[in-house]
């Protein structure tokens, strides 16, 4: 009986490009593994969650792959990176640097969920400063934000933690911050509140 396959849920997206989009092959091969009654979510994070059978994991997620959607855990991990919507051009705005950046941190493992936005200039849609960690493109180089909190009475903008580095520079920094996290962190306590308790200048020293 179909009611008794194990599904697993998934996140999914189409990849760091100009903004959230999905094109028709793409939503296509998404509504094949959809029953009529089904839903898919989206979440703030540009991702859609849908369930897929177990047993067929790899071989859903060799699909997708090959229509260009991109496919991390779903739980406590770095998701995607957010993005804005790159409105002066692929170069201009630095998406060669988000792709990468996504590249190396998306889905890896942390103790609670943990959002990274990236914006290619100082107006930033990719609202940065709302995100745990944020990413500002300024001319040729990149500043980095921390501690931002969208949500609750104690809404918080982020705080500049370093500015003027190099892509590599900041490759380096997001990913020690995210192993700091990863190794000090207490189980299912948010970034907000970890850095509450170690101190910005614990992340980078």
């Amino acid at each position: 009986m179909e009611n008794d396959i194990k599904k697993i849920k998934i996140a999914i997206n189409g990849g760091i490009g100009f903004g959230a989009k999905l094109n028709s092959k793409q939503l296509l091969m998404i509504s094949k593994y959809m029953t009529e009654d089904a839903e898919l979510e989206l979440t703030t994070f540009q991702q859609l969650y849908i369930e897929i059978p177990e047993d067929k994991k790899k071989e859903i997620i060799e699909e997708f792959q090959r229509v260009g959607l991109v496919c991390y855990p779903v739980g406590n991990s770095v998701k995607s990176l957010r993005t804005c919507n790159f409105c002066k051009g692929e170069e201009e705005e630095g998406m060669p640097v988000a792709k990468e950046l996504n590249r190396r941190i998306a889905g890896k493992a942390v103790p609670f969920t943990l959002k990274v936005a990236y914006t290619g200039c100082p107006i930033g849609c990719g609202e940065p400063m709302l995100s745990d960690i944020g990413i500002m493109k300024i001319n040729d180089f990149y500043n980095l934000y921390v501690g931002g909190k969208a949500k609750g009475k104690d809404a918080e903008v982020g705080s500049l933690l370093m500015e003027n580095l190099t892509p590599e520079e900041l490759y380096g920094t997001v990913e020690k911050i995210i192993a700091v996290y990863s190794q000090m962190g207490k189980k299912r306590e948010t970034f907000y509140k970890f850095l509450k308790r170690i101190g910005r200048d614990s992340l980078i020293s």
